[in-house]
């Protein structure tokens, strides 16, 4: 499964970062030749997209390499950082967009040649849906957040090609002139919304945020299903890239024997493990009664007792 990941993330990688090379040089010449604003802010967020995507690359590579002794947890945060980056980009590019399209409402000035820039948009539009669906495949395979947050890079391009394209028809065919810059403004602030949501994700994985609440519950309602262990606590979830990992204390007889305590947690974690691909997880014995903080709700909380009283 983990080389499977690999070569599907590289994969998803390397045709997003060929895609952006054939978008670059395609809107960079469309944007020579018709002198719009909407249209040069596609071409710069294209080219960032390519830097992106090599970013996307090297992330998703570096994440697939086994833990090694400096990284015994493995390398699956650099897919976070590969997201991290690629947001620094967009936020960069939204900032410049915006200040192009502020200059050309106060100087004005019109577009040109309008039917190169419309055929352009059209060919680009095709060829993203092309790779969105790729990377769709992909992010449902994988779950990896460096495609996902590139995948978002390039369903913005989807909004920036049309909008080139009204802005291109409004200003040329209906007499707008103030509709190229417009866009343009629009284009900046739909980049910047969208660096805020893949930020968050990213986020989330390098400070190690816990499961959501129903993947959770699932997980202790999986563990519940094995009568010899009682008040399961201290539960900690993390993820990091294709990773996820788990760990809780459990209470057991003290006086059980500690090969018949090693071969039930050894049934309890082939189990959770097999509910739950791609899962490290370490279980913590205790002595039935044992109080490990007082007074530290976070650590003696019982998940089991909560999952007796939710409705």
């Amino acid at each position: 499964m983990t080389e499977d990941r690999a070569l599907l993330t590289r994969s998803a990688a390397f045709a997003s970062l060929g895609m952006a090379l054939f978008l670059a040089i395609l809107k960079g010449w469309a944007a020579w030749t018709t002198s719009s604003t909407a249209m040069l802010g596609s071409l710069a967020d294209t080219v960032l997209d390519m830097i992106a995507s090599l970013a996307t690359l090297i992330g998703v590579w570096v994440a697939a390499q086994p833990a090694d002794e400096s990284h015994r947890f493995g390398h699956g945060k650099a897919e976070s950082l590969a997201a991290m980056f690629q947001v620094i980009l967009i936020v960069l590019s939204a900032g410049a967009i915006g200040l192009r399209a502020v200059t050309a409402l106060i100087e004005g000035g019109r577009t040109e040649a309008a039917g190169q820039g419309i055929l352009v948009s059209i060919i680009a539009i095709g060829a993203t849906m092309g790779l969105l669906a790729w990377q769709n495949h992909v992010i449902r395979r994988t779950g990896s957040i460096a495609i996902r947050t590139d995948n978002l890079h390039y369903k913005s391009d989807l909004f920036l090609n049309l909008a080139v394209i009204a802005a291109l028809v409004l200003d040329q065919y209906l007499g707008f002139t103030r509709a190229d810059p417009l866009f343009g403004l629009g284009i900046a602030a739909w980049l910047a919304w969208g660096a805020w949501r893949a930020s968050t994700e990213a986020i989330d994985h390098l400070m190690d945020r816990e499961w959501p609440e129903e993947k959770r519950q699932r997980f202790v309602e999986r563990a519940a299903q094995h009568p010899e262990l009682s008040k399961l606590h201290d539960l900690r979830t993390r993820t990091s890239g294709g990773s996820d990992f788990a760990q809780f204390h459990v209470d057991l007889p003290p006086e059980m024997t500690v090969a018949e305590a090693h071969d039930i947690i050894e049934r309890v974690e082939a189990d959770l493990c097999s509910a739950f691909p791609g899962l490290e997880l370490l279980i913590h014995i205790d002595p039935a009664g044992h109080v490990d903080e007082p007074g530290n709700k976070l650590v003696e909380s019982d998940e089991f007792t909560k999952l007796e009283t939710k409705p």
